[in-house]
Protein backbone atom coordinates (compact mmCIF):
# COMPACT_ATOMS: atom_id res chain seq x y z
CA UNK A 1 0.00 0.00 0.00
CA UNK A 2 1.28 3.86 -1.15
CA UNK A 3 1.14 6.41 1.60
CA UNK A 4 -0.33 8.95 2.89
CA UNK A 5 -3.73 6.60 2.98
CA UNK A 6 -6.90 6.32 4.46
CA UNK A 7 -6.93 2.88 5.99
CA UNK A 8 -10.76 1.72 6.97
CA UNK A 9 -10.92 -0.81 9.42
CA UNK A 10 -13.63 -2.56 11.41
CA UNK A 11 -13.57 -2.56 15.29
CA UNK A 12 -14.23 -5.55 17.76
CA UNK A 13 -17.59 -3.81 18.17
CA UNK A 14 -18.61 -4.14 14.05
CA UNK A 15 -18.30 -0.23 13.81
CA UNK A 16 -15.87 1.07 11.12
CA UNK A 17 -13.22 4.17 11.36
CA UNK A 18 -10.40 5.08 9.63
CA UNK A 19 -6.44 5.84 9.99
CA UNK A 20 -4.73 8.29 8.45
CA UNK A 21 -1.27 7.38 7.57
CA UNK A 22 1.78 9.30 6.94
CA UNK A 23 4.76 8.76 4.03
CA UNK A 24 6.30 6.35 6.03
CA UNK A 25 3.21 4.39 7.12
CA UNK A 26 2.89 5.96 10.66
CA UNK A 27 -0.69 6.64 11.89
CA UNK A 28 -1.02 10.25 12.38
CA UNK A 29 -4.74 10.08 12.59
CA UNK A 30 -7.57 8.33 13.66
CA UNK A 31 -11.11 8.92 13.49
CA UNK A 32 -14.26 8.39 15.62
CA UNK A 33 -16.10 4.90 15.69
CA UNK A 34 -18.81 4.94 12.37
CA UNK A 35 -21.78 2.21 12.85
CA UNK A 36 -22.00 2.39 8.80
CA UNK A 37 -19.26 2.08 6.19
CA UNK A 38 -20.90 4.71 4.23
CA UNK A 39 -20.53 7.13 7.24
CA UNK A 40 -17.08 6.41 7.81
CA UNK A 41 -16.43 6.84 3.92
CA UNK A 42 -18.14 9.88 4.35
CA UNK A 43 -15.92 11.13 7.45
CA UNK A 44 -12.74 10.09 4.98
CA UNK A 45 -14.57 12.79 2.46
CA UNK A 46 -14.88 15.15 4.99
CA UNK A 47 -11.27 15.53 6.06
CA UNK A 48 -10.34 15.12 2.56
CA UNK A 49 -12.16 18.51 2.03
CA UNK A 50 -11.88 20.52 5.30
CA UNK A 51 -8.14 19.69 6.30
CA UNK A 52 -5.96 21.63 3.67
CA UNK A 53 -7.75 24.84 5.33
CA UNK A 54 -7.66 23.59 8.69
CA UNK A 55 -5.48 25.83 10.99
CA UNK A 56 -3.58 25.45 13.92
CA UNK A 57 -5.51 26.10 17.55
CA UNK A 58 -2.77 25.48 20.13
CA UNK A 59 -4.85 25.19 23.49
CA UNK A 60 -1.41 24.67 25.88
CA UNK A 61 -0.51 26.61 28.62
CA UNK A 62 3.15 27.57 26.73
CA UNK A 63 0.62 28.89 24.26
CA UNK A 64 0.10 32.14 26.45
Amino acid sequence: MAHPAFIVKTAKNGQFYFNLTAKNGQVIASSEMYTTKAACENGIESVKENAPAAGVDDQTAAAA
